[in-house]
């Protein structure tokens, strides 16, 4: 019996010690904690870092920040290729890679947009509500993504090889990374308000 109880209060101190490390943890920790659940963490701490006040300590914020810098980093990549066209000397085959690159860029910012814009309108949504919006955003994110590597695989191929492909890869392959991060993020925020909010 004696053993039992110092069993129970060995145990009860290890709760508290893990309630107290998260509790005293900072924004900056808990950023660095989140990022690890992504394909890129150090991107992820890179993004999200300047964004500590805002996100605190809410996963909702987290998501919500990962999103919004994921737009950004989408319109200003899509806005670059644009200017791809006007570049002197471009060939046939690389205005054809960039117009449709153009477009798919288009519609990853749209996707991203309609993204942040469903995760800010959930507030306090629960249950079938919850899990309704998420899959809207998961779906969009996870499309965005897509669009943004098939931009990518517009110049595969060595006969694309050139600095128009390496400067639109290099951007584009950042913001496919960072949009990776964030649907991460996404993903991890539904999956533990469904465990914190079960639905009946």
């Amino acid at each position: 019996m004696e053993r039992l109880g110092i069993s129970l209060l060995v145990f009860s101190f290890a709760l508290y010690m893990a309630s107290a490390s998260t509790t005293n943890s900072s924004p900056k920790d808990y950023i660095v904690a989140s990022c690890k659940a992504t394909s890129y963490p150090a991107l992820c701490i890179e993004c999200l870092s300047g964004y500590a006040s805002v996100i605190r300590k809410n996963e909702q914020h987290l998501a919500e920040t990962a999103l919004s810098v994921g737009l950004s980093r989408a319109q200003s990549a899509a806005a670059f290729v644009a200017k791809m066209m006007k570049v002197r000397g471009i060939k046939p085959r690389e205005r054809q890679a960039v117009k449709d690159c153009i477009e798919t860029m288009g519609d990853s910012v749209d996707r991203l947009s309609q993204s942040v814009k469903e995760l800010g309108h959930m507030g306090r949504d629960v249950g079938q509500d919850f899990i309704w919006h998420m899959s809207n955003v998961q779906t969009w994110v996870s499309a965005a993504l897509t669009d943004e590597n098939t931009c990518l695989d517009g110049f595969a191929g060595r006969f694309m090889d050139g600095n128009i492909k390496v400067a639109i890869r290099r951007r584009i392959v950042n913001v496919a990374q960072v949009t990776s991060n964030a649907l991460a993020l996404v993903n991890r925020f539904a999956a533990r308000h469904k465990v914190a909010k079960p639905t009946n």
